[in-house]
């Protein structure tokens, strides 16, 4: 599936909430507990993303010229957000990585649910990824 496909997908899915604002927060909380559990090992200081209020830990790998990420949360709403983000730029080539254009998060109104402190926290997780795919695509291309 495309980028643009899961980004699609996740709009429909929270279409469905409308403008409840509580069952959002709740939804995207439901969705950080199915985040696959990371090794202990993988939660040291140089794993974690600066910028955000919560402590986010986040991990790439690359497998056949793809990224896989990796990530925890100590708190349940980012633990959310990062699972997103995973779920729409995971298993994907640099390239698309550095050229996503994450349009889902205006379209579920994400803004406005999570405040400023965590957008800002939101805008440094997708920079580290898009950091590790710059990193990824200067190594591949060698």
């Amino acid at each position: 599936m495309s980028v643009e496909a899961i980004q699609n997908e996740i709009i429909e899915e929270f279409s469905i909430l409308g403008d409840d604002k509580e069952s959002t927060i709740f939804y995207i909380m439901e969705i950080g507990g199915s985040l696959p559990e990371m090794p202990e090992s993988d939660k040291i200081d140089q794993n974690i993303i600066k910028g955000c209020q919560s402590k986010v830990w986040l991990t790439a790998s690359e497998k056949d010229g793809k990224i896989h990420f990796q990530a925890d949360s100590n708190t349940d709403i980012t633990k959310g957000l990062i699972s997103l983000l995973i779920r729409v730029l995971s298993k994907r080539t640099p390239e698309e990585i550095i050229q996503a254009e994450l349009y889902f998060i205006d379209k579920i109104g994400m803004g406005s649910i999570i405040g400023s402190q965590r957008s800002n926290g939101l805008a440094a997780m997708i920079k580290q990824m898009k950091m590790y795919a710059l990193a990824y695509q200067a190594k591949l291309n060698v």
